[in-house]
């Protein structure tokens, strides 16, 4: 009887040589096409500029813009003209801003509170990139005074209407089933609407975004990973239990986390509208979202019906869900200016990278 022994599989290394020398001479073949572009017959055109303004800032007798260069080559700022005069500027770090790279343009002009100002900037090919400032108002700085303001607005847009929302506790409970799986699903519906629509508006701002970006790139990160956060949150609430009570629990949770990180960005859309000195649509924002939010004080509250849970389990599904607001309008408020200023201090070059 004959016996077949077994041959132990290994990597054979003339086969994975022959595999990979496609692979490199496809390289080789892009690499020369790259930097000869041999067998065109194309000559080479001047690349497209681009350089966008990320934010201004507004203090007494000074405007300075965070400006960002979008385009493939360095860029240098030759001129600065506001209001068809040309006005002299002070460039940091330089007046070359290199690919993606940021540089702050400071302008010592006496703007005159509520006025509007256009302002150019012209590169060193004469190509102009406008900036507009609709009205000017003095940028708010980090002081306690406008620190607590942006916690008020937090609160009056995020924590007030959540907690406002889950005292109708009380009343759900003495409705009838048909009431309750009406209101829930109208709360589940309402849950979906938010998704949808917050996909549309960050669509809409990611064409604003530089291509470099990658805007929808970024959109799709997000998605995921807040798909997968709120997953994981799930997981952990339904494996701590398994009764049911915990089950609806985990459901109020996972419901209140949801909130909050769509709360957290409605505080971001207000403390960025108010920074930027647009105080009419801050207010008209904080009255909508105060509007709205007192429904999701209703989604938190809804599996938990048949509970009977204490006062310390509302407070603190209540700041889940709304507090994060106050937090978003914090970042909205400061993020830019704290951004800058940390880099120019050499605090966080990595959160503040050129």
């Amino acid at each position: 009887m004959s016996t077949q022994t077994k041959r132990t599989p290994g990597i054979d290394l003339k086969a994975a040589g022959l595999f990979l020398l496609p692979i490199l001479a496809l390289v080789a073949v892009i690499v020369v096409f790259l930097n000869t572009a041999t067998g065109t017959g194309l000559e080479t055109v001047p690349p497209v500029e681009g350089l966008i303004t990320e934010r201004y800032s507004l203090t007494r007798g000074v405007i300075e813009l965070e400006v960002r260069n979008t385009g493939p080559q360095p860029l240098t700022v030759s001129q600065v003209i506001i209001n068809d005069a040309v006005w002299p500027f002070e460039a940091s770090p330089s007046a070359t801003i290199p690919r993606l790279g940021t540089a702050e343009i400071r302008l010592d002009y006496m703007w005159s509170r509520g006025e509007a100002y256009a302002i150019s900037l012209l590169s060193a090919n004469a190509i102009g990139f406008d900036v507009e400032i609709p009205v000017a108002v003095e940028t708010p700085a980090p002081t306690p005074a406008t620190f607590l303001g942006f916690t008020l607005i937090g609160l009056y847009v995020g924590v007030i209407p959540v907690f406002l929302g889950i005292m109708w506790f009380p009343a759900l409970r003495r409705m009838g089933r048909r009431t309750i799986t009406f209101l829930t699903a109208a709360t589940v519906g309402l849950l979906l609407f938010l998704g949808v629509d917050t996909l549309f508006e960050a669509r809409e701002a990611s064409l604003l975004l530089p291509d470099a970006f990658q805007g929808v790139g970024l959109i799709a990160i997000g998605l995921v990973a807040t798909v997968l956060l709120l997953e994981a949150i799930s997981r952990r609430k339904r494996n701590a239990s398994g009764t049911e009570t915990s089950r609806r629990m985990a459901i109020a949770s996972i419901i209140a986390v949801g909130i909050g990180f769509h709360n957290l960005g409605e505080g971001l859309a207000i403390g960025a509208a108010y920074n930027i000195g647009e105080l009419a649509l801050g207010k008209f924002l904080v009255v909508g979202f105060i509007i709205q939010n007192i429904t999701e004080g209703l989604g938190v509250v809804s599996p938990i019906l048949k509970e009977r849970p204490g006062l310390k389990t509302f407070v603190i599904l209540g700041l889940i869900a709304g507090a994060p607001a106050i937090l978003g309008a914090w970042i909205g408020g400061y993020a830019h200016l704290l951004c800058w200023r940390f880099y120019s201090w050499r605090l966080v070059p990595v959160l503040c990278s050129r």
